[in-house]
Formats: C-alpha cells, sequence, structure tokens
C-alpha cells in the first residue's frame, strides 16, 4: 500500500535519519518489551486504538477493510463491522458513542456506533485519508503529507492545522497517529521508527526506533509489511501497545531514554 517495497527497504535501513537532515539533533528513544499479545496475522493494520479494555483495530485492503473490536489478551475478533466495497479502510478513532473510520482514495469516512459496529453515517472530505486520533477535544487527522488537520468531532470539519518539521524539514509519510500525553506519536510509512510531535510548535521532539520488533521477511512474505503501523495508548494504566500490518505480535512496550538522558 502507497509506496512500494525498494523505498520501503532503503528508508528502512537509513533510521530516522531519513526523515530529518541530522539524526543528532533530535533525541532517538529505545524500548523495552513489555508483553507480547497474538495479533491476527491476516490484518492490514491502518487504524488501532484501546478504549476500556479492549482493541479497536481498522484494517485495509480493498474487499478486505474492516473495523473490528478485539480481545488484548487472546486477538480474538469479539466484533467485527466490513467496509463497504470497494472503499480502502484506513484509521479509526472513537469519539463518544461513535466509531469513525477514514477510508484511503475513496474521499469519504463511515461512522458507526462504537457499542455494536452497526454503519450509522457517511461523511466527505477532500484528499486522502490515512490516520485519525484524538486529544479529548478535537481529532487529528493525517492523509500521508506533513500536514495533520484538526477537526471538528462533532462535524468532522477541519478547523485548522499542524505543519509537521524534523530539523526543520517537512516530514512526509505521517501515517497512523496516537495522542500520549499531550503529543502526537506517528508511524511514518516505510520506517521502523514512531515521531513525537509536539503538536504546538509541529516540530518533531523525538524518534522511537522499533525496527527490533519487526517479525523476520520470511514470516510475512512481504517487505512491505516490515514496518510498524499500529499505535494504541492506556491512558488510564500508562500502557503503550504497538504492532504492524499482518504481524503475529502486539507488543506492549516501555520506552528507554536517549543515552544522556539515562
Amino acid at each position: 500500500m502507497k509506496r512500494p517495497a525498494a523505498l520501503l527497504l532503503a528508508l528502512a535501513a537509513a533510521g530516522p535519519a531519513a526523515c530529518a537532515g541530522t539524526r543528532d539533533a533530535i533525541p532517538v528513544y529505545g524500548y523495552a518489551v513489555v508483553h507480547a499479545y497474538p495479533h491476527d496475522t491476516n490484518a492490514y493494520t491502518e487504524g488501532l486504538f484501546y478504549l476500556d479494555g479492549h482493541l479497536y483495530e481498522s484494517t485495509g485492503q480493498v474487499g478486505a477493510s474492516t473495523v473490528r473490536k478485539v480481545d488484548l489478551a487472546t486477538g480474538k475478533v469479539l466484533q467485527q463491522a466490513d467496509t463497504p466495497w470497494p472503499d480502502y479502510g484506513e484509521g479509526s478513532v472513537a469519539w463518544q458513542d461513535k466509531l469513525i473510520q477514514l477510508t484511503w482514495r475513496n474521499h469519504e469516512g463511515f461512522v458507526y456506533d462504537l457499542a455494536t459496529l452497526k454503519p450509522l453515517a457517511r461523511f466527505a472530505y477532500p484528499g486522502e485519508g490515512w490516520a485519525l486520533t484524538t486529544d479529548g477535544s478535537y481529532l487529528y487527522m493525517s492523509d500521508g503529507t506533513p500536514v495533520i488537520r484538526r477537526l471538528d468531532p462533532n462535524t468532522l470539519q477541519q478547523v485548522g492545522s499542524i505543519h509537521v518539521t524534523a530539523d526543520g524539514k517537512p516530514l512526509e509519510n505521517i501515517n497512523e497517529l496516537e495522542w500520549v500525553k499531550g503529543q502526537l506519536f506517528a508511524n511514518v510509512w516505510l520506517t521502523t521508527h514512531i515521531a513525537r510531535i509536539d503538536p504546538a510548535s509541529g516540530k518533531v521532539v523525538g524518534w522511537i526506533e522499533l525496527g527490533g520488533l519487526v517479525p523476520k521477511a520470511d514470516s510475512l512474505g512481504d517487505p512491505v509489511n516490515d514496518v510498524l503501523n499500529g499505535i494504541a495508548y492506556d491512558a488510564k494504566h500508562d500502557r503503550l501497545f504497538v504492532t504492524g500490518k499482518c504481524w503475529p505480535k502486539l507488543y506492549e512496550i516501555r520506552l528507554t531514554g536517549p543515552a544522556r538522558e539515562r
């Protein structure tokens, strides 16, 4: 999806420096795995969030796109709704009693009842849709460009924007989003790292390098899947979860600080 495998391999090898002018200017965080959970290897993960003890995941691919409620411990799908064909499902977020899902290039999204995943409505937007998250007041939407849109959660209309830069350069390929302790965490498509974005300035204030979590290539059979996509945060228990497209595991991780901060 979105970019060829050749570019994936080049960017993944380059690491955070591929997205910024100099790696030294932005601290790079590591991680420790707290727990590994099962993940559906048929789930082409586009969106992920945690709510009230469960994971909610939206998946991509035409004809296979879904929104689903998932048991964290077992990876079992508890509820599921198929995204209408021929739309390609993308990111999702909960707002009050609804679940909102984007599609990639169809310029429309879907609203579902959060409790039942019953479809309720459609809405339109210009450009591509990649990911959604919320800070509790607004929704934030990525579209693959360096600009994150701020949306009114009730009208789903754009009311602002964040221009994201890393070392003064626009950050392309901003993908899955999660609001974590006042920052926007963002997967960067075709890489193995997460950008920590200050929403006030748009600056990347940290990278989280997670290349060590990527499954062996032969387990996935497709190098395009050898990237992270999926960030969820349990604010009540301060738990951070990450996964990737069709990965066999979803990981709870604890961040470790840059060397100078340890």
